[in-house]
């Protein structure tokens, strides 16, 4: 996280036990946790400002989590010989109770937490539940826990398929698990009605009150909270950069573009395409701040990687940073890294590489669509995504050290003439890693920063949206996938602006021009991945269905591209199976990272839908 100190002083009556109060390394302390206890007063404003910090530190410790569960069981990454029981489990999609991947108790700790600061501000500052009083910091640290605790439960239900549902009472992790844990009912102790007029007005129940357990799937986890953040949130994201001149810090906390990012998502997943849209678009039209979610060069080309080495407002909604400074670091590099010290358990699927490594540039085509098995390439281009592929989302490592990007290209290269001996020794005895974590990193670091939510994954989002979005024009229903084409392509559906021109997503990295960006028309060419011969092609005159598919096909790809190994995969691919009802879809794409041995028996196993969460709560 960030150089917390300059707002944590010494507090004689904060007990917050996460907190060691001259420090930022205790502050964030991920062995420690929040136990805001009720009966104190909370008179100086630094005391909030600790307490909403804490949460981060929380929310940090989901990261390893998060990833190992949303890639893990997705197409884009395999376990080494070095993988840990628990990750072999993940991998083969068979997760025990035990498996520290499948503990919920971190999603606990967030909610539990976020429920106890909730009720503070409900408290001191009943101001925050009254949609008519002025905006305070107040209401920015009172969005930011209704925030928190919205994102961890839609989180949790996507992994686990259903969640308890923790009541605002329960404020500790050990309250909790003794809900959880509890047959039938929970007899809870306290119940407090807060009232507009301030906690001395509301009243007090300390007889026992019984809770009742239930359990929210998707669905009800989605209505229910878009509905609180739609209705109960009045601000989002306290102002830090006003004192630090660091504008970063709008972008390392829950902010309205976070805020609006979490519901797009929510309701995307839900199906609701108009109100996806409807906040996605509230990002990337954003002209009150010179629509910086728009991709534009700063992140083009060779810069692609500084996404991954530092935080800029241009492209991260929302990111937890780390600092080995202040011993804040993630098990990310240990768990892909190569070198020692760390373990190299996860790396990357054959597949994973290809989408990099079979990306043409710049090549020609003669085409006849009256006659497509005549179409053939003139000139076949350059192959190799090299800004986001090779050298900064992965990379081959030979006794630690990673293959010149030069031999990489020259290895390609090879590959087009059909030369595989010659090419296979550039990267015989060769580790391929995850490098997306080790980009500018010593060993010894292991603190990249995380994204939970960025610019060009809500481009791609909204790119999906307009896939099967229509709009009626003067009384026809028209499609936006001329839309969803532009924006991986090369923004030409925003304004242009000379100074500020759009790339897109494919473009910012040279990909999406007349050949080399994604199409869909009548006939649909495919292309050999080593030679980039045309060998087939698909038909889909007549079918705009199979078109929206084919489309949404390329925009998945892409994301596989752009995003991974950022935790998403896995949610992606179940998303689109959902909406074409079509377990197959996600069924085939994992199966297919399994030895030949193995591959129909998960395939079949996963066109069960249930398969895909972890029963943790049956």
């Amino acid at each position: 996280m960030k150089n917390y100190n300059k707002y944590i002083k010494i507090i004689p009556i904060l007990l917050i036990s996460i907190i060691a109060l001259s420090s930022c390394k205790d502050f964030l302390n991920p062995e420690q946790e929040i136990n805001i206890t009720e009966d104190k007063l909370y008179d100086d404003w630094y005391e909030y400002r600790s307490i909403e910090m804490g949460l981060y530190g929380i929310q940090a410790k989901l990261v390893e989590q998060l990833v190992v569960l949303g890639e893990l069981r997705g197409d884009l990454l395999q376990i080494t010989d070095n993988a840990d029981a628990d990750m072999v489990e993940v991998y083969n999609f068979k997760i025990s109770k035990d498996n520290k991947y499948a503990s919920p108790t971190n999603f606990f700790e967030l909610i539990s937490a976020s429920n106890n600061f909730i009720r503070i501000l409900q408290e001191k500052n009943p101001e925050v539940l009254d949609p008519n009083s002025p905006i305070s910091n107040y209401d920015r640290l009172y969005g930011e826990a209704l925030c928190m605790r919205a994102w961890a439960y839609f989180n949790a239900v996507q992994i686990y398929g259903k969640v308890p549902f923790i009541y605002e009472s329960l404020t500790t992790i050990d309250e909790v698990n003794n809900f959880i844990n509890s047959s039938g009912t929970y007899i809870d102790s306290v119940d407090i009605k807060f009232g507009l007029d301030g906690y001395n007005n509301d009243t007090t129940y300390n007889t026992p009150i019984e809770l009742e357990k239930h359990y929210f799937d998707q669905d009800l986890v989605i209505d229910y909270f878009t509905n609180e953040l739609e209705h109960k949130v009045k601000a989002v994201g306290v102002n830090h950069y006003i004192d630090n001149n660091d504008q970063t810090w709008e972008v390392s906390i829950w902010n309205t573009y976070a805020w609006h990012t979490l519901l797009g998502i929510m309701y995307l997943t839900e199906g609701d395409l108009t109100q996806a849209a409807t906040h996605f678009e509230k990002i990337t039209y954003a002209q009150s701040d010179n629509y910086r979610y728009q991709l534009d060069k700063s992140f083009s080309f060779d810069s692609w990687k500084n996404i991954f080495t530092g935080i800029d407002i241009k492209e991260h909604i929302f990111t937890l940073s780390f600092d080995k400074s202040y011993l804040q670091q993630n098990h990310l590099q240990t768990i892909f890294d190569s070198r020692p010290p760390h373990k190299y358990m996860l790396k990357p699927t054959r597949q994973a590489v290809l989408n990099w490594e079979a990306l043409w540039d710049n090549y020609t085509m003669h085409i006849d669509d009256t006659k497509p098995w005549t179409t053939k390439i003139i000139f076949k281009g350059i192959p190799g995504d090299f800004y986001r592929g090779y050298g900064e989302s992965y990379s081959y490592l030979n006794s630690g050290v990673p293959i010149l990007k030069d031999d990489i290209k020259k290895m390609l290269l090879l590959k087009s003439e059909s030369d595989y001996r010659s090419a296979d020794l550039i990267t015989e005895g060769a580790d391929t890693v995850v490098w997306k974590y080790s980009i500018g990193k010593d060993v010894f670091d292991m603190d990249a920063n995380f994204p939970i939510y960025r610019a060009a994954g809500v481009q791609l989002w909204l790119a999906e949206v307009y896939t099967y979005w229509s709009f009626e024009q003067n009384g026809i229903v028209r499609p936006f996938t001329s839309n969803a084409v532009n924006i991986v392509n090369d923004g030409s559906n925003y304004t242009i602006d000379a100074n500020r021109k759009q790339m897109g997503v494919r473009g910012r990295v040279g990909f999406g021009g007349k050949t080399d960006g994604i199409k869909v028309g009548n006939i649909n060419y495919l292309h050999h991945p080593f030679t980039n011969k045309v060998v087939g092609y698909i038909d889909l005159t007549g079918d705009f269905l199979g078109k929206q598919h084919y489309l949404e096909d390329q925009i998945m790809d892409e994301r596989a591209r752009e995003l991974a190994f950022e935790g998403g995969r896995f949610y992606d691919l179940m998303r689109v199976a959902k909406r074409r009802n079509d377990p197959s879809y996600l069924a085939k794409k994992v199966a297919a990272k399994f030895p030949v041995g193995k591959r129909e028996e998960m395939y079949n196993y996963l066109l069960d839908e249930n398969n895909w969460y972890i029963h943790y709560f049956e």
